[in-house]
């Protein structure tokens, strides 16, 4: 898992982790990555300072680790000095707890509404202007059609997607 912070064009600094530096690209490319703040797609990596644990306290004896740093642009920096140990995290109790929550409610919207596939945004809109019956519904929607939905108030939102469910 990498942690990025990144800033949406309106300037907005938020954190989000993704399975590797690939996975990341893709997500932003098909503007599945946008600002929790003003749901800008247009987002870019920004200028992160690497995480360095303290050799001085806890764990003097450990065998420390370089690793690379990522740029903006995608490059890969020049490798830490060997001196400096690589930060390394085990989700916490909370973060297990949150995922779980988070699993609940996508199992719990799943079997509790009906896959429409690409008709994702054409049948919502049907919906909200009274054409159709409402019904819950989930599918597929480019970036264009969820926004348009939203300026029209429809209420529309990402299926919470973690980690371990894209492997």
């Amino acid at each position: 898992m990498i942690r990025y912070t990144l800033k949406c064009d309106e300037g907005h600094e938020f954190e989000s982790w993704f399975p590797s530096s690939a996975s990341y690209d893709t997500q932003r490319a098909r503007g599945l990555v946008t600002c929790p703040t003003c749901n800008s797609a247009k987002v870019d990596k920004a200028v992160m300072a690497p995480s360095v644990a303290r050799t001085d306290k806890g764990m003097p004896d450990r065998e420390p680790v370089g690793a690379p740093t990522s740029l903006p642009d995608g490059g890969a920096a020049a490798e830490a000095p060997s001196s400096e140990a690589t930060p390394v995290a085990m989700m916490a109790r909370p973060d297990s707890e949150l995922r779980t929550l988070i699993r609940q409610l996508r199992d719990h919207i799943v079997a509790n509404s009906d896959d429409v596939g690409d008709s994702f945004a054409d049948l919502a809109r049907k919906m909200h202007d009274g054409e159709i019956e409402h019904r819950p519904i989930r599918g597929e929607a480019t970036v264009e059609e969820v926004k348009a939905l939203r300026e029209d108030e429809v209420e529309v939102f990402p299926l919470p997607v973690l980690p371990e469910d894209r492997n």
